[in-house]
């Protein structure tokens, strides 16, 4: 069976694994990403393909910024700005002469999901990746969109408060997990505001000041996929990122989406409730998607792909 090198490009890890064709993952590393420059980050993953250089058959990346699956570029990079412009054909696909993609990571999360997850079989869905901002994958007739720009399912960019004149205004933040978990320490006096555990302990215990702020986060969520459901119409939502671990994050998700379209009629009576589950994949999910995406620019909708 066929092997492939991919690689999920992060904010802080550069991962790495060597799977075959049907998903299996024969070896996999991580190593702190590189951020002094395209040249030396560049040097690191060369370094790591060497390693495995007559062993694989093609090369997927996933990675942030907006990109452009069809040439093979990558946008604004993300956190990675000197990402900006790649060209991963010329940098990966004709070093080694085999065949290379590239997809963005919120989509290749989404894409594991197609393949071998919570997605899998679904016609029309949406995927909604719950950390410091919101990330989106949105399945119709059983495809990815990537949209005529590249950036289908950006919620992150969606107008939520239109009195709000910064970004705080927007989904992104809106629907934040981070910004949820530091409100909860904050509001319980817990030095370290970025820990999760500790909110969630307290979530956990019903402690009243945290259930409230995670409740209203919630809802927040669930307005999000309200709005949403009403363009795309998915029979099935899947809740991703850290938090999605927690049960009690599904199952309030769900009431305050039950509770905001008992609170409208026209809601309630008019647009179908999505099933709303937890994600498969969790720490995988870029490695799997960008390989998936990967078979399916290869074989199209092969037996291979599937």
């Amino acid at each position: 069976m066929r092997q492939y090198l991919v690689f999920d490009i992060g904010g802080t890890n550069l991962k790495y694994a060597l799977l075959d064709s049907a998903g299996n993952i024969i070896e996999k590393d991580k190593k702190p990403t590189v951020k002094s420059g395209l040249n030396d980050f560049l040097k690191e993953m060369y370094e790591i393909a060497d390693q495995y250089k007559g062993k694989f058959k093609g090369i997927a990346i996933s990675c942030p910024g907006k990109i452009d699956v069809d040439n093979k570029i990558i946008h604004f990079g993300g956190s990675l700005p000197f990402l900006d412009g790649a060209n991963i054909q010329e940098l990966f696909g004709e070093k080694y002469g085999v065949p290379v993609g590239v997809e963005n990571d919120g989509k290749a999360a989404a894409l594991a999901e197609m393949w071998l997850g919570a997605l899998k079989d679904v016609v029309s869905g949406e995927m909604l990746t719950l950390g410091s901002e919101v990330g989106g994958g949105i399945v119709v007739g059983g495809q990815l969109i990537h949209g005529a720009h590249f950036q289908a399912g950006e919620l992150s960019f969606m107008r939520y408060d239109m009195n709000c004149a910064d970004w705080s205004g927007f989904t992104g933040q809106k629907g934040s997990a981070v910004n949820m978990i530091k409100r909860v320490n904050e509001a319980l006096g817990n030095s370290d505001l970025e820990d999760g555990q500790k909110a969630f302990e307290a979530i956990n215990a019903g402690n009243a000041q945290a259930l409230q702020i995670f409740e209203e986060y919630c809802a927040e969520v669930a307005n999000i996929i309200l709005s949403v459901q009403a363009v795309v119409d998915g029979e099935r939502v899947v809740i991703a990122g850290g938090i999605s671990a927690q049960d009690i994050v599904i199952e309030t998700i769900r009431k305050q989406y039950q509770a905001l379209a008992n609170k409208f009629y026209r809601v309630k009576n008019e647009l179908t409730m999505p099933e709303i589950v937890r994600a498969k994949f969790e720490n995988d999910a870029n490695i799997y998607g960008a390989l998936y995406a990967l078979l399916l620019d290869i074989n199209g909708q092969s037996e291979e792909a599937k």
